[in-house]
């Protein structure tokens, strides 16, 4: 309705100036040079007001047009003191303005709300052009994941994890896949998946980055309790009655030694073949029964301790050790007051075990020192971490070293390591490694 009344503004002024011509044509024509000479003036003065009419309807055009580019639908035009003809015009500009004030709010409402989902969830997100590499956003989740407080482009990734930027590269859109995440503290395990999808002439690919390591360990650990459980189940059953029966005939040999010839030596050869059977067959029963503990845990009986409480329990059992072995143990816990919900007897197992293990590692340096330190991190967690100046282990050890079974000891028996893992499991909490070779191995435990 405002436009088309400065249509019918404009028509009227042109038809008015279109009649004034044909009567000073006519006047003209008639020899009436009185009336043509009095109606030119009256000609100019209609042309000028229409331009200056024109003229004032562009500016104001050029001054909305202005104001959608830069997007500033906050400025107003000014109806009541505007010159009647452009009342309607403004009027038109405003409503136009308050139409786009709505949308762009609405618009803006729905992204900052997007933003604020996309920055709750635990999934890392990246998104960046396809041809030029160049990072167009990444949430919170995967800065703290990545350890990367900003990346201008996808290929800045290189820099700090080559493999996994080649694994995040090579994605196609709709793929997904397991890569494994280098950071300077330890690594761990990431699914990765990509969409992609097209805005103004761009192409654009996202990728989601989750953090599967927790996951895994569990599933993995499941696996472990069931195998365990069935080998244990079936070891036990079937070299129980060889033990009972070698014992039975053990019994009855000795018993019938008087009635029965040596002269050959053979009832000597039976009753250390009896014996060795007996012997290997109780060893074997009692190494079964030392891997059942790894099903035994159920739930731990958590409640709050002081961290410092737990290193004071520490240093007090194994100080003879330390001091006999002539090995440095320093005490790192900056905040007394730090404290953790947890099981006390099953962390001191786990503390013990790897300070145990810590000790083991660096027999053979000339200044041994283990260090025990404890801080709060980030999202309210709380570590404790076992270091030492050791010998350090490969990378290919790190990865089996929690595996029921391994062990890199002539001695030992594949067990600790495995149930600090599923102890750490049973408190929500996770325990990773970080070594080096000749600089030494930290083990850190996060609740």
């Amino acid at each position: 309705m405002t436009f088309r009344d400065l249509k019918w503004s404009i028509l009227v002024r042109v038809i008015l100036v279109f009649a004034t011509i044909i009567a000073a044509a006519w006047f003209l024509v008639s020899g009436l040079y009185l009336y043509f000479g009095l109606i030119i003036p009256v000609i100019i003065y209609q042309g000028y007001e229409l331009y200056q009419f024109q003229h004032k309807a562009v500016n104001e055009l050029d001054q909305f047009v202005e104001s959608i580019q830069y997007r500033d639908f906050s400025r107003h035009f000014d109806e009541k003191h505007a010159p009647s003809e452009l009342q309607s015009l403004r009027k038109g500009f405003n409503q136009i303005n308050s139409t786009f004030k709505v949308i762009s709010k609405e618009k803006e409402t729905q992204y900052q709300y997007l933003q604020k989902i996309l920055e709750l969830v635990e999934t890392g997100i990246l998104s960046y052009e396809a041809e030029t590499g160049e990072v167009q956003w990444m949430n919170e989740s995967l800065k703290k994941m990545l350890q990367l407080p900003y990346l201008k482009t996808i290929h800045s990734l290189s820099k700090r994890d080559e493999s996994l930027y080649n694994d995040v590269v090579a994605l196609k859109p709709g793929e997904g896949k397991i890569a494994k995440a280098q950071l300077e503290k330890g690594s761990f395990k990431v699914l990765i998946s990509a969409t992609a999808f097209q805005t103004a002439e761009k192409k654009f690919k996202l990728v989601a980055f989750q953090n599967i390591n927790e996951a895994m360990d569990e599933t993995e650990s499941k696996a472990w309790q069931q195998l365990l459980g069935v080998m244990t189940h079936e070891i036990m059953n079937s070299v129980a009655p060889i033990s009972s029966l070698a014992d039975t005939l053990k019994n009855r040999l000795e018993k019938s030694i008087p009635d029965l010839t040596n002269k050959s030596g053979a009832v000597e050869d039976l009753e250390v073949g009896i014996e060795t059977i007996k012997r290997r067959s109780e060893g074997l029963l009692k190494f079964a029964e030392t891997y059942r503990n790894l099903n035994k845990i159920t739930q731990p009986n958590l409640k709050k301790v002081l961290v410092r409480d737990l290193f004071e329990s520490l240093y007090q059992l194994m100080q003879p050790t330390l001091d006999q072995k002539n090995i440095q143990l320093d005490i790192v816990l900056k905040d007394p007051s730090l404290a953790i919900e947890a099981d006390t007897s099953l962390i001191e197992q786990v503390l013990i075990n790897l300070l145990v293990n810590a000790i083991e590692a660096v027999k053979d340096k000339s200044e041994p020192r283990i260090t025990l330190s404890a801080a709060a991190i980030q999202n309210k967690k709380i570590q404790l971490r076992i270091s030492d100046n050791g010998s350090g282990m490969p990378e290919e050890v790190m990865e089996k070293i929690f595996i029921p079974f391994f062990s890199t000891k002539k001695t030992g028996s594949g067990i600790g390591l495995s149930l600090c893992k599923q102890i750490m499991m049973l408190h929500k909490g996770n325990i990773q490694v970080q070594s080096k070779i000749d600089e030494g191995t930290a083990f850190i435990l996060q609740f």
